[in-house]
């Protein structure tokens, strides 16, 4: 088996975890040019009001259009204090949860402390999702940006925000799902939050678009 090769996102959807729990290893891309959009800098999770966007901001660069910046060179915008308002967020969606106090102390840092670059911020963002999960993180960067990589699996459209789902997904008891329905494949938070211990073994089960 081929290793399955993904970006490095802001924690990533379920979907993108399934495909990483399925395989016997992996890599990340590090030299592709930064794309907007993408879960590179967001993420979706089940909020009071239905699916609500969590967006990174990022620094744009004068007269330079942020396409053709590399990824790993991207910085973050901390002129505000975005973590403050997405920690919150998410503990308005998930606090009444199974199992976010479980977790919670494991995030709670992501928040607090800034990040300067946000391949290196959700890099963190992944490595504690990978310790909730007991996966290990153990994973080779690529060395150059190859279209075809033939060497990979190539799965980087995972990171694409608006792309089909690449996964039936077997639905799952969210908090707010009686009064919105079912919403599928959000952040990796909304399974962790949700199945708790048992968010691996759903991860392996599931089938996989490949």
């Amino acid at each position: 088996m081929k290793p399955v090769l993904i970006h490095p996102c802001y924690f990533g959807p379920i979907d993108l975890y399934a495909h990483i729990a399925q395989s016997d290893e992996f890599a990340m891309e590090k030299h592709d040019n930064y794309q907007k959009q993408t879960y590179r800098t967001r993420q979706y999770i089940y909020g009071a009001n239905g699916k609500l966007l969590l967006n990174v901001p990022i620094k744009h660069r004068e007269n330079k259009t942020d396409e053709h910046q590399k990824y790993k060179d991207i910085q973050i915008e901390n002129a505000f204090k975005w973590q403050r308002l997405h920690w919150k967020s998410i503990e308005a969606a998930y606090r009444s949860s199974p199992y976010f106090e479980f977790y919670e102390d494991e995030f709670v840092d992501l928040f607090e402390k800034k990040a300067t670059f946000l391949m290196d911020f959700n890099l963190k963002c992944m490595q504690t999702v990978f310790d909730c999960l007991n996966l290990d993180f153990h994973f080779k960067f690529t060395e150059a940006f190859e279209m075809s990589a033939e060497t990979y699996e190539n799965q980087r459209n995972l990171v694409n925000s608006k792309r089909k789902q690449k996964a039936d997904l077997e639905e799952f008891i969210q908090v707010f799902q009686p009064k919105y329905g079912y919403i599928s494949n959000l952040s990796i938070l909304d399974l962790l939050f949700n199945k708790g211990p048992s968010a691996l073994d759903y991860l392996e089960s599931q089938k996989l678009s490949r």
